[in-house]
């Protein structure tokens, strides 16, 4: 009987023994797995050791500045220049995070399989959008078109780098509930490394050389006097007024001891119509009964920026500067041709073509037959040169 109780206490302390064993297991795996790298925290493969990498650039400033000038000219080497951007970027932060030779390569297929063909269309549309293509001319003579150009393209890039590089690597990298541990030096979230690491000196390269360009082309922007001939068709008049109000205060050990005030108003007169030497066709169709007026896409004619300083007030300590009045006459001018854009302007001026042209040419057409109808139709014209285009759907081609 003495035996008996003894081989149950024995039994007794084992499974106590057991029970303890068993939950320091548990306490110590759910303590260290809560730690990113750690040797319970999650799988070998899901873990990264981040390495020292160098951002090889490999575009050519002075050539994405030009294809950035003239995207509807240079569709095809823009839609190029995003896929080697974007490639790059790539490889870098595959680099950074020391992703095996095998997975580097299903990052790149990755991203040319299902990513590049509507990457590349909504950079285009996007630079396109918010570049304003009409105003290149004043953009030079304000030193500002390569500059503008440029910092267009860091908004864009900037938009759609971190989604591109989340959605590739939770595609090609295995993780563990979309979190990738890492461990090394210099560690850094993908985002992060291709922001800063990237694309931050591709962009500050592209500044530098833009500053360039823009110096040159400006001096030169008019060497001799230019006739050309025109036929223009004016469909849309916008009148409109707007005023700017600067202060520049001159600071000596954090106290504000001068300041200047700038103010500057401006009234803008912005044509919009038809460039008939461009292209103006008329085509007869007997058997339809249909007369077919064909006219080129509306673009901006012209636009006259009248600026007039309301206040100018200097401090003692402080010069303004001739940059100072530029900076703001080009302000109230870029602000004018955003809004006059955005007001849908070239669906209007294409409905004042189309009543134009029936009071044109309908009285004439019904003289030959009243049975003959009008029809106006619009065309991309091809060798449009960039700042004549006033919006661009994305779609056609131009240069």
């Amino acid at each position: 009987m003495a035996v008996n109780l003894n081989k149950a206490n024995k039994i007794g302390r084992v499974l106590i023994l057991i029970c303890l064993i068993g939950i320091a297991v548990i306490v110590i795996s759910r303590y260290y797995k809560s730690k990113p790298g750690s040797f319970l925290g999650a799988p070998k493969e899901y873990e990264l050791n981040y390495m020292p990498s160098d951002y090889e650039m490999t575009i050519d400033p002075e050539d994405a500045l030009a294809i950035a000038n003239n995207p509807q000219r240079y569709r095809k080497e823009f839609n190029q220049m995003v896929y080697d951007i974007n490639t790059s970027v790539l490889r870098h932060v595959s680099t950074r995070m020391g992703l095996s030779d095998s997975l580097q390569r299903a990052v790149l297929k990755e991203y040319e399989d299902n990513h590049h063909g509507y990457l590349e269309k909504l950079y285009y549309n996007d630079f396109v959008r918010l570049k304003d293509t009409t105003a290149n001319i004043y953009e030079t003579w304000y030193d500002n078109e390569s500059g503008s150009a440029t910092k267009v393209f860091e908004e864009i890039t900037s938009k759609y780098t971190c989604y591109l590089i989340n959605q590739i690597l939770a595609t090609v990298i295995p993780t563990d509930g979309g979190r990738i541990y890492a461990k090394g030096s210099g560690l850094e979230t993908p985002c992060g490394i291709a922001l800063t690491e990237a694309l931050g000196p591709m962009i500050a390269r592209m500044e530098e050389r833009a500053a360039i360009d823009d110096f040159s082309k400006s001096r030169g922007l008019l060497q001799e006097k230019v006739e050309t001939v025109i036929a223009e068709l004016a469909t849309m008049e916008v009148r409109d007024k707007k005023g700017i109000n600067k202060q520049m205060q001159t600071k000596i050990w954090g106290v504000n001891v001068s300041s200047s005030d700038l103010e500057i108003t401006a009234i803008s007169i912005l044509k919009v119509g038809f460039r008939l030497n461009d292209y103006f066709d008329i085509q007869l169709n007997p058997k339809a009964n249909l007369v077919t007026v064909t006219l080129p896409e509306p673009v901006i004619l012209s636009h006259e920026v009248y600026p007039k300083i309301e206040k100018l007030d200097i401090g003692w300590l402080r010069e303004v500067e001739t940059v100072n009045f530029n900076e703001s006459f080009n302000a109230l001018r870029k602000e004018f041709r955003r809004e006059a854009v955005e007001s849908n302007l070239t669906k209007r001026s294409e409905q004042q073509a189309v009543q134009l042209m029936n009071t044109m040419f309908g009285p004439l057409i019904k003289s030959m037959n009243n049975r003959y109808e009008l029809k106006v139709e619009f065309r991309p014209v091809p060798n449009n040169t960039p700042e004549e285009n006033l919006e661009d759907d994305g779609n056609s081609i131009r240069g």
